[in-house]
């Protein structure tokens, strides 16, 4: 029996750069050797975002490694290469349309296997944050992790 769904790369940067509007679940397309890649977990999304080339979306410079252990059958791919997202018409217009009109930017979370054994990607419609922002979330999790502080030294 499989896992929920088996998270492959994070991008955990994402939260303090980014205030986040709304997120999706799209599909990605990749080749074999890539899939196997990502099994592996060899992937990274730390540096990559999405960006809208004629009516589609793309996962720009996002890193899969190239698969080792296969045949040479294989045709080297690169490791970097803009790779198609596959989301509902609906969800894609209005994506689309939000980041030519409002000036908004679609940023990679997540990269996992869904339950199904598929490859997922949870994107999320944002808009970044200036220092003021960064600095009032830097204060809101130290005073998070203070608390929790203060509640285990009454526990004990």
């Amino acid at each position: 029996m499989k896992k929920n769904s088996e998270n492959i790369a994070s991008n955990r940067k994402a939260h303090f750069n980014y205030e986040i509007l709304d997120t999706y679940e799209a599909g990605i397309m990749l080749t074999g050797p890539e899939v196997k890649s990502l099994r592996a977990g060899h992937a990274q999304i730390a540096e990559s975002y999405v960006a809208p080339d004629k009516g589609e979306l793309f996962l720009i410079n996002s890193h899969i490694d190239e698969y080792k252990n296969g045949k040479s059958g294989f045709v080297e791919q690169n490791a970097t290469r803009p790779r198609k997202l596959l989301l509902h018409q609906t969800e894609l217009s209005k994506l689309i349309v939000s980041v030519r009109q409002k000036g908004l930017t679609i940023v990679p979370l997540d990269l996992y296997f869904n339950a199904r054994g598929v490859a997922k990607v949870k994107i999320a419609l944002c808009r970044g944050k200036d220092m003021g922002d960064k600095r009032q979330t830097i204060k809101e999790r130290e005073w998070k992790r203070e608390q929790g502080r203060i509640m285990r030294a009454r526990n004990h």
